[in-house]
C-alpha cells in the first residue's frame, strides 16, 4: 500500500464523515439552502490565493521537469475557470468576497501557509487532501446532478477523467516524495495530512 493510501486509511472515519456530510448530500439533491451555499462559497474563496501560492511552491519544489510542468498547468486552471466560478456564483447569490473568516477557514489558510514553507512532500500532503477528498464527494456514479447551476458546476469542477488523473498524479508524487524521507519526515507529512482532513470536515460543519 502506498503512503497516500496509508494516510487515507488512517483518517477513514473523518474522511468518510466529510465525504458523506449533510452539506454534500444537500448539494447533490438540490436541497441546500442558498444562504448556506453562499456562506460556504464565500469561505472557500478565501483559500484561493493561498492555494495558488501552494501550487506555485509545488512547481518550484518539484525535483523533475515532468511533474513541474504538470503542476504549472494545473496552476493555470485554478487561476482561470475555478476563480471565474467564484466571481459569477457569488454575484448571483449576493455574496461578498471579503467575509469574516470562520475558524476552520483561518486554520486551513494557516495550514496551507505552513505546508508551503516546507518541502515538496509537505506541500503535496495538503494538495492531496484538498483535491482527493473533493473528488470523493463529487463522484457519485449514477446520481443525477442538481438542476441548480451553481451547485452543478461546483460538482463538475471536482470530478471527471481529467480531475481523476490530477488526483492520481498528486498521489503518485506524494508516494514518491515520501520514499525519500526518514521516519521523522514521514511523521511530519502525516501530521499535515491529518490536520487537513480534520479541517475539511470542520469546514463543512461551519457552512451551517
Amino acid at each position: 500500500m502506498g503512503f497516500s493510501a496509508q494516510l487515507r486509511e488512517s483518517t477513514a472515519a473523518t474522511w468518510d464523515a466529510a465525504v458523506g456530510h449533510r452539506f454534500v448530500d444537500e448539494l447533490w439533491t438540490g436541497a441546500l439552502d442558498r444562504g448556506v451555499l453562499r456562506h460556504y462559497l464565500e469561505q472557500d474563496l478565501q483559500f484561493v490565493d493561498s492555494f495558488l501560492a501552494l501550487l506555485g511552491a509545488a512547481v518550484a519544489a518539484a525535483d523533475r521537469p515532468v511533474p513541474r510542468v504538470r503542476l504549472a498547468r494545473q496552476l493555470g486552471l485554478v487561476a482561470g475557470p475555478e476563480n471565474d466560478y467564484f466571481e459569477r456564483s457569488l454575484g448571483e447569490l449576493g455574496g461578498t468576497t471579503t467575509p469574516q473568516r470562520t475558524a476552520p477557514t483561518v486554520g486551513f489558510v494557516d495550514l496551507i501557509d505552513e505546508a508551503r514553507d516546507g518541502g515538496y512532500a509537505e506541500i503535496l500532503a495538503v494538495l492531496v487532501v484538498a483535491e482527493w477528498l473533493y473528488l470523493d464527494w463529487a463522484t457519485r456514479p449514477g446520481a443525477a446532478v442538481p438542476d441548480d447551476r451553481i451547485a452543478r458546476e461546483w460538482i463538475e469542477l471536482h470530478r471527471g477523467v481529467e480531475f481523476e488523473e490530477w488526483v492520481a498524479f498528486l498521489r503518485d508524487e506524494l508516494d514518491r516524495a515520501a520514499d525519500a524521507l526518514d521516519p521523522t519526515g514521514r511523521e511530519r507529512v502525516a501530521a499535515l495530512f491529518v490536520r487537513a482532513v480534520d479541517l475539511e470536515l470542520a469546514f463543512f460543519d461551519a457552512a451551517y
